[in-house]
């Protein structure tokens, strides 16, 4: 427990976390989410943004005559996960699960929201609370953009929790904190046959999976040891019998990097290798490149105040950087902003994010909620032209 949140207003938080951690929707489709985050903060009357966004809240607290607007960001969407927690509190909804721990997020910074509302007349700004929808689909937080919610903000601040450390453990560092993402779909057409008369036909099968193979060879060959790339297959599909060669196949995944140029040098040998071996085997190739996120890059200044204002609450240190994405980025493209792990668990071999057995570590929402709070004002503070 931190001093900022009571005992009261924890266990409301922990009650409220369960409630959406049993009720979860998947990106897009967070109608109900949506509905009980604005019902909760109108019950603070806290001011409602009207927007075009299909879910999600924006509101807002404070007077930008005062002073600047800072942004605080958490998202609001599950994963297409069947949840094995067995947790009493564990989805109802067969199929969907917060598994990333965005109802540990949404619960943060409503927690956040109730403390700064009660503070609203010594707030030197205006804080914006951005609920955000369609988080793992990499799509929200440019919708949040253009429907016009950043045009004003001078900073923006976030985190995700993080399993891997304990609760009241808060990791920051500058620059790249979790990786850019591409994601890519390749199908290939051959012609099928007996698998008796293979000669008859152009194997999709050994196509894929030597393409697969060779695949690897970019990261091993063509990118410096000292840039952190991952290139990974994780879906493949071809036939549905023992006896018939497929005439189509298809395998997908995703590239996580860093560095500009890695990322741009690993998608061009991609489609060589990809192309030259369709063509090698007579073979058709069709390859679907979908841009992810950028990097989740931490401005430097803000960083450090940032790091600065949290240690005075938790135990901070510089984490390594995370492979996984965050379209946070997308909002770090548009304005100054830091991103920040959030220890939830700190157990060895604790189940990471998008398992079905990730649980969050409740005693950890007092540090999330204080984390928003005291940027906020401490960033108000700081950025007054």
């Amino acid at each position: 427990m931190t001093q900022l949140v009571s005992e009261a207003l924890y266990n409301e938080l922990v009650a409220f976390r369960h409630l959406v951690h049993q009720n979860p929707e998947l990106s897009g489709q967070e109608f109900e989410t949506t509905k009980r985050l604005t019902a909760a903060l109108k019950a603070l009357d806290i001011k409602i943004i009207q927007t075009k966004l299909p879910t999600g809240v924006i509101a807002e607290i404070g007077d930008d005559t005062k002073g600047p607007t800072i942004a605080l960001r958490a998202d609001i969407d599950a994963l297409p996960i069947e949840e094995k927690t067995n947790l009493p509190y564990a989805s109802v909804n067969q199929g969907v699960m917060h598994a990333c721990g965005h109802d540990f997020h949404q619960t943060s910074l409503l927690g956040a929201a109730k403390i700064l509302k009660a503070q609203e007349a010594s707030l030197n700004g205006r804080v914006r609370l951005i609920f955000q929808h369609a988080e793992e689909i990499h799509t929200g937080a440019a919708e949040v953009i253009e429907d016009g919610h950043l045009a004003d903000v001078q900073a923006i601040i976030g985190f995700h929790n993080n399993p891997a450390f304990k609760a009241g453990e808060i990791g920051i560092k500058p620059n790249g904190i979790m990786a850019a993402v591409d994601q890519f779909y390749v199908k290939i057409k051959g012609v099928g046959s007996h698998a008796a008369d293979p000669h008859l036909g152009r194997d999709t099968i050994v196509t894929l999976t030597q393409i697969i193979a060779q695949l690897q060879t970019i990261i091993a060959r063509n990118v410096s040891p000292r840039d952190a790339v991952v290139l990974s297959v994780t879906h493949i599909e071809a036939g549905n019998t023992w006896n018939v060669l497929p005439d189509e196949g298809f395998f997908e995944g995703t590239v996580r990097s860093f560095d500009q140029a890695a990322r741009v040098l690993v998608k061009k040998r991609f489609y060589e290798i990809v192309e030259h071996l369709a063509e090698a085997y007579q073979v058709e190739a069709e390859i679907t490149w979908i841009l992810g996120p950028n990097v989740t890059n931490n401005d430097p200044k803000l960083t450090e105040i940032v790091f600065q204002e949290t240690s005075k609450f938790a135990d901070v240190f510089v984490p390594p950087a995370s492979n996984a994405g965050e379209d946070f980025a997308t909002f770090q493209e548009q304005v100054p902003g830091v991103f920040a792990f959030i220890g939830t668990n700190g157990a060895e071999n604790a189940p990471g994010w998008h398992h079905s057995d990730f649980t969050v570590d409740d005693t950890a929402l007092p540090f999330a909620v204080e984390y928003y709070v005291s940027n906020a004002k401490r960033l108000l503070d700081e950025l007054q032209s």
